[in-house]
């Protein structure tokens, strides 16, 4: 549905497109408008997102100009990353009204048309948009993007991304993605014995809670974070996520108290950050970070992003400050921290050249 007639002054959607959500954020004349989030199956197939389109206000179904970022072309409904990446972008310009380019990260703004030979440069590079824009703020630090899923670390110098690594599997290796998050993440991938009632216990191997459940017992999870189906596919109250925290140390709800279960939450929730911490101290070592490089922080898990900071005895900047004269007031501003990466593909791309097309020689990623 492209339309290169439409003029450089129509509004931009900024979108990022995953496996469990879709982010979009509209921006109009140099400010962020509105911005929303709707879950999205797309482990079903690319007409997930259809659907998830369909939940969001109907502005983000009308006339704009359109640049993507994705995370979803790791969904197991593809056959490879390549595959999502062209599927996904094949989307974008067949549904969003307007013209549409797709975000390359290191390559720029890409051409739907031109995106699986640039599936390299753009698979889940959502995080490179968010650190560019942070960068414009901050000359120097640590971006800490906590997810639902996921934790980018991403260094920035000289105003600049600076990751060492680019693909998932790459910044697996450089800590540069974490691949824990406050919602989604299964309580057994944080630790394997847990403290409860004077005792050493281990978890059972199940999936019996996530860290959604966790942060229900602390307090922190933020309102509306959590938008799928829990483990249990049953309610989202405190006491329904202390019987699944229950269930992964072989107990039942009325075993234990409130204290119990929240000391049992508190536990979890201190080996993920240890997780993140661990991850943050090596990158915060290079030579050419300076001691006073501040961690920029967002994302659902912003919160834990902040106790980070703390710990790590840095200044916790958030990225919804550094672009706050941009933002809408309210909870808009507090959507803007959740999806970060479709405010900054969205600021990004309303200042920037047109797509181009990697050269047709180029082989596949």
């Amino acid at each position: 549905m492209t339309d290169p007639a439409l003029p450089s002054t129509s509004p931009v959607i900024g979108w990022d497109l995953g496996g469990v959500h879709v982010k979009a954020a509209l921006v109009r004349d140099g400010r962020v408008v509105e911005v929303v989030q709707a879950p999205c199956r797309l482990w079903e197939g690319v007409g997930a997102i259809d659907d998830a389109l369909g939940l969001l206000p109907e502005v983000f179904r009308g006339q704009a100009r359109h640049a993507v970022t994705m995370t979803g072309e790791l969904t197991d409904c593809f056959s490879d990353r390549t595959d999502g990446v062209g599927q996904i972008a094949e989307w974008a310009a067949r549904t969003l009204r307007g013209p549409v380019a797709i975000y390359g990260g290191r390559a720029g703004l890409v051409a739907p048309e031109a995106a699986r030979r640039a599936a390299a440069d753009i698979a889940s590079a959502n995080w490179h948009a968010t650190a560019a824009l942070a960068g414009q703020g901050v000359r120097a630090g640590l971006l800490v993007d906590i997810g639902s899923t996921t934790a980018d670390l991403i260094p920035i110098r000289d105003g600049l991304p600076a990751a060492t690594g680019y693909s998932d599997a790459e910044r697996l290796e450089t800590g540069e993605l974490v691949y824990t998050g406050v919602v989604r993440t299964p309580v057994l991938a944080l630790c394997r014995h847990v403290p409860f009632r004077g005792r050493r216990t281990a978890l059972m191997a199940e999936v019996f809670a996530t860290t959604a459940d966790v942060y229900r017992i602390t307090g922190d999870l933020p309102a509306g974070a959590d938008q799928q189906d829990s483990a249990d596919l049953k309610g989202k109250s405190v006491p329904e996520s202390e019987t699944r925290l229950a269930r992964m140390i072989g107990r039942d709800h009325g075993e234990g108290g409130t204290a119990d279960w929240r000391a049992l939450a508190d536990h979890v929730a201190e080996a993920q950050l240890r997780l993140v911490h661990d991850a943050a101290a090596r990158l915060l070592s290079h030579p050419d970070m300076p001691g006073d490089a501040p961690l920029v922080v967002c994302g659902a898990g912003r919160f834990l992003a902040e106790r980070l900071a703390r710990r790590l005895g840095r200044a916790g900047v958030a990225f919804t400050d550094l672009i706050a004269p941009r933002l809408p007031s309210g909870e808009g501003a507090e959507w803007a921290s959740t999806c970060g990466p479709a405010v900054a593909v969205a600021l990004l791309a309303e200042v920037a050249p047109g797509p181009t097309s990697p050269p047709s020689d180029r082989s596949p990623s």
